[in-house]
C-alpha cells in the first residue's frame, strides 16, 4: 500500500495523475514508451533565487509561445484566451491577486501554440510556480503590477502579431523581475 501511494504521489508530482477530493484519481495526460520525461528541480539558496531561476526558464518559454500563438492561433484559441483573460481580470479586481486563473490564462497561450512542448514542459515547471503564489515574501499583490499588460498580450496574439506578443510577454516578466528583486532585499 505505501509503494502504491508513493507511486500515485510521484505521478502528481509529474502531473500526470491529478487527484481530486472525494472523486478520486484521474490520468491527466497519456503515458507510452515513448513519452518524454523532464524531472527537475532547484537547488537555490532562498525563496528569491528559487524564483529567478524559475523566471529565467519562463522567460525563454513563455517568449516563444506566445509568438507561436500569434502566428497559429484559431478563433477557438482565441475565444478561450479571451475567456480566461476575463476570469483573470475578474479575481485580480476582486481578490487583489490571480494566480490560478493568471496560470489558465497563460496555459490557453501554450495551447494556441499549437506545440504541446511548452504546456508540457510548464507543468513540470508548474510545483515551483505554485509556491509562490499563496502570498509569496507575505505579499498578496505579488506581480500586481504586471497585470495590465495581459490584456496587450491577449491583443496581440490576437491580432497575429509575434513581434507585439513577444515585448508584452517580456514587459509582464521584466515586472514579475523587478517584483521579485524589490520584495527580497
Amino acid at each position: 500500500r505505501s509503494s502504491l501511494r508513493e507511486a500515485v504521489s510521484q505521478l502528481q508530482a509529474l502531473g500526470v495523475l491529478e487527484a481530486r477530493i472525494g472523486s478520486g484519481t484521474y490520468v491527466r495526460k497519456p503515458v507510452s514508451a515513448h513519452t518524454l520525461h523532464l524531472p527537475l528541480s532547484i537547488e537555490a539558496r532562498n525563496l528569491a533565487d528559487g524564483l529567478m531561476l524559475t523566471l529565467e526558464v519562463r522567460r525563454g518559454i513563455e517568449v516563444e509561445a506566445s509568438m507561436a500563438a500569434a502566428r497559429r492561433r484559431t478563433a477557438e484559441d482565441i475565444a478561450r484566451m479571451s475567456d480566461a483573460l476575463d476570469e483573470m481580470e475578474r479575481v485580480h479586481l476582486s481578490e487583489g491577486t490571480s494566480g490560478p486563473a493568471d496560470l489558465a490564462f497563460h496555459l490557453t497561450i501554450y495551447q494556441a501554440s499549437g506545440n504541446p512542448l511548452f504546456g508540457q514542459v510548464l507543468e513540470q515547471l508548474r510545483g515551483h510556480f505554485e509556491r509562490f503564489w499563496d502570498q509569496p515574501f507575505d505579499r498578496p499583490d505579488f506581480a500586481g503590477r504586471s497585470f495590465p499588460f495581459h490584456r496587450q498580450l491577449f491583443e496581440a496574439i490576437r491580432d497575429g502579431d509575434p513581434a507585439a506578443a513577444a515585448r508584452h510577454t517580456r514587459a509582464i516578466l521584466d515586472i514579475v523581475e523587478e517584483d521579485i528583486r524589490d520584495m527580497s532585499r
